[in-house]
């Protein structure tokens, strides 16, 4: 424990030690006794007076530290105040807004820049004010113009979310049109400095300077083929050009800026037809991926006429451009190519089928030739050596009635040279291919009336039972060579029937009357039915009446010069049918007097008028050859505007006209038709097209138009000709 109080000054110390001094002498004169300790007492007083001495030394060369120090400090002091004085005046030289935070978020100091412009909290921003409620003086000021979608509390929090980061920087948009850029920066001991610099006309200047960019980047886009349009990041749309008009609206429509990717496409999505490849639904998934997206291509219809190539891009900015190609007359030019090909290849088909046919039938003729003027030979010998015979006989005969009897034989045998030269000329021109062929509406009753009553006396004499059952039925064939086809067919049936009967009737199937001729006959073995089709092949030759063997060949040609299918079923020991197949005709009506029937019925094509109506060249070549192969002559126009100029010009309106649906940028074929209805009266018309909707179709039906496809087919254009020019009726007329 120490004698003194260090805390007590110098002058009080020495005076406790002097006072101690005195009482320890007064101690040692009092207590002789004790001298020894006395003694000691005393050296450890002169120790503690030493000791005191030196801890009064060390506290003077304290005291003059101290001194020192605090004299230092005044000069410290009087320096920051300077260097404080020399900062503040530093930041009133700068042009921007300058405030100090020290680490504990309270203001330290700032120049009377900052936040000059928001006259309504300037002067609440005092020292020690916390960061936290600078922004929300911030927020609450009538100056800061905030979004319409944000209120001061969303902004103070979006503000305080980046007041985490080391360095910040962004705009502050003020009334009039007026703007600060704030920088935020940490401090190395964790305060915040904050600058305020008025950018105002940096932005209006960059302001004008994007709305001229974006004009000349508007007129770029409105020069384009295609047209554009584009979203930003937030899938709005920013721009497109005129091109989109007439996807977007019929006129430019400033209420479409800003509309949402998926609105536009719910909008549009009704008036396009996407292709197989991407439909709207993988394109608003396209758009919604917040991963990087690839590129996109695709094609979207927009009605029956136009056809978009749309192609779809991600931005830097994770906005994305859209771009629509009109690719029509491309998919329209493939199309009429494809056609063209498949009218070609089918034409290869064709020539190369009939190529073989004829080879087929080169081969079968030169095999025959030999057996053919054989038989030929043989068969026509017989009769005119019987001739020959019957005639020089007649010398030898006295009695007149053998001599008549000779004669009628020998006429007979003649008659018969008479009918093979007839079959073989018959035979001769369907394998040539000269047979004129006069097909029109024709009674099936006109046919099977006179045969029944020129054949039953010949089936009564064999005494079998002919049946011949009525139909009205009227067809589209040659009356000559089909009475002659049901004549050989129906005579070889009365021929090859010993017993029983000989049936002719008509079944309906579909738009087809099937001829039918049964017999309860000999029958054909399986391996001769194709055999009995040739010349001479007769299956009995030994019997007397085998007739000619062309009989059959005659009904084989025939048939297919016609386009009649023919068939046969047969069995041995149980009888025949032979069939062929003839087309039904529903718009004729008969009056008893023939000559008006054939008043209604053109027998020829060759004195009629054709306007066709095809807007590609190559096409309407090879369409305009097909029809004029019938005999028609063919007006064409490339598009109904051309056919109306030519119409006018001629003052005629032809029998029949032949239009393409897709005529290119004007009226398509039913606009076209509907016209010509309206100026020159009803018209004999057909529409043509490679389009097979159902909108197509319906359309047809309503107009009460036939519909033709492509690739068109040869027998069936020629068909609707003859419909068409039987519609019309009458020659053609002069406007």
């Amino acid at each position: 424990m120490s004698l003194i109080n260090p805390a007590d000054s110098l002058e009080r110390q020495n005076e406790k030690l002097l006072q101690i001094t005195q009482s320890l002498m007064r101690r040692v004169e009092q207590k002789n006794e004790q001298s020894g300790f006395a003694y000691q007492q005393f050296e450890r007083a002169a120790l503690l007076e030493t000791e005191v001495r030196e801890r009064t030394q060390d506290l003077e060369r304290a005291l003059d530290l101290l001194q020192d120090s605090n004299t230092r400090l005044e000069v410290a002091n009087s320096e920051t105040e300077k260097a404080r004085s020399n900062l503040t005046e530093a930041i009133e030289t700068i042009n921007e807004g300058f405030a100090l935070f020290e680490q504990d978020e309270g203001l330290v100091l700032s120049n009377s820049r900052f936040c000059r412009d928001l006259t309504d909290i300037a002067g609440l921003l005092v020292g020690g004010l916390s960061f936290e409620n600078y922004v929300k003086l911030i927020s609450e000021s009538r100056v800061l113009a905030l979004p319409d979608d944000q209120t001061p509390a969303d902004w103070v929090a979006k503000r305080m979310a980046r007041h985490r980061d080391d360095h910040v920087v962004f705009n502050v948009r003020l009334k009039w049109d007026r703007w600060l850029q704030v920088s935020e920066h940490r401090t190395s001991q964790g305060g915040t400095v904050i600058l305020q610099t008025d950018v105002t006309s940096i932005i209006r200047r960059e302001r004008q300077e994007r709305d001229k960019q974006a004009e000349i980047l508007q007129a770029t886009l409105d020069h384009l083929n295609q047209g554009v349009c584009i979203f930003n990041n937030d899938q709005m749309l920013m721009g497109w050009n005129s091109r989109m008009d007439s996807l977007l609206a019929s006129s430019p429509n400033t209420a479409a800026l800003r509309m949402s990717f998926g609105i536009l496409l719910d909008w549009l999505k009704d008036e396009l037809v996407f292709d197989a490849s991407l439909d709207a639904e993988h394109l608003r998934q396209w758009a919604n991926r917040t991963s990087r997206r690839d590129p996109i291509i695709f094609e979207v219809h927009r009605g029956s006429a136009q056809t978009y190539s749309v192609f779809a891009q991600e931005m830097p900015d994770k906005g994305f451009v859209i771009s629509f190609t009109d690719v029509t007359a491309e998919r329209a030019a493939a199309r009429t190519l494809y056609e063209l090909n498949e009218i070609l290849e089918q034409r290869v088909e064709d020539r190369t089928r009939e190529l073989g046919l004829a080879l087929a039938e080169a081969e079968r003729a030169n095999a025959s030739k030999s057996r053919f003027v054989a038989a030929a030979s043989h068969d026509l010998l017989q009769p005119l050596s019987a001739a020959k015979l019957f005639v020089s006989s007649l010398s030898e005969q006295n009695n007149p009635e053998d001599a008549r009897a000779i004669l009628d034989k020998a006429e007979m045998a003649l008659s018969s040279v008479e009918q093979f030269i007839a079959a073989l000329l018959d035979i001769s021109k369907l394998d040539a291919g000269k047979a004129v062929f006069e097909v029109q509406p024709l009674r099936l009753s006109d046919v099977f009336v006179p045969l029944r009553n020129e054949l039953m006396p010949i089936a009564q004499q064999k005494g079998i039972e002919l049946k011949v059952v009525d139909c009205d039925l009227t067809v589209e064939s040659d009356p000559g060579y089909l009475r002659r086809i049901v004549q050989n067919l129906l005579t070889n049936a009365i021929r090859y029937t010993d017993k029983g009967r000989v049936l002719v009737g008509v079944r309906r199937v579909g738009q087809l009357a099937r001829i039918e001729v049964w017999d309860t006959g000999r029958g054909i073995a399986h391996a001769d039915q194709q055999v009995i089709f040739r010349e001479f092949e007769r299956l009995s030759p030994n019997n007397a009446d085998t007739g000619l063997g062309l009989g059959l060949s005659i009904v084989e040609r025939a048939c297919k010069g016609l386009d009649h299918t023919l068939s046969l079923w047969s069995e041995p020991g149980v009888g025949s049918c032979f069939s062929l197949n003839v087309p039904v005709r529903h718009d004729i009506f008969y009056d008893t007097d023939q000559q008006k029937e054939k008043d209604i019925v053109p027998q020829s094509l060759s004195d009629r008028l054709v306007m066709l109506v095809e807007d590609n060249p190559q096409l309407a070549t090879a369409i305009s050859a097909m029809i004029e192969s019938f005999g028609p002559t063919v007006i064409h126009a490339h598009s109904a505007e051309e056919a109306f100029g030519i119409l006018t010009e001629i003052q005629l309106v032809p029998d029949a006209f032949l239009v393409d649906f897709q005529l290119g940028t004007g009226l398509n074929g039913t606009d076209f038709y509907t016209e010509a209805t309206r100026r020159y009266g009803p018209v004999p018309a057909a529409i043509i097209s490679a389009e097979r909707t159902k909108a197509l179709r319906e359309t047809c039906k309503t107009l009460d138009l036939p519909l033709i496809a492509k690739p068109i087919d040869k027998n069936r254009l020629r068909g609707l000709l003859v419909q068409l020019f039987r519609q019309n009726g009458v020659d053609v007329s002069v406007i």
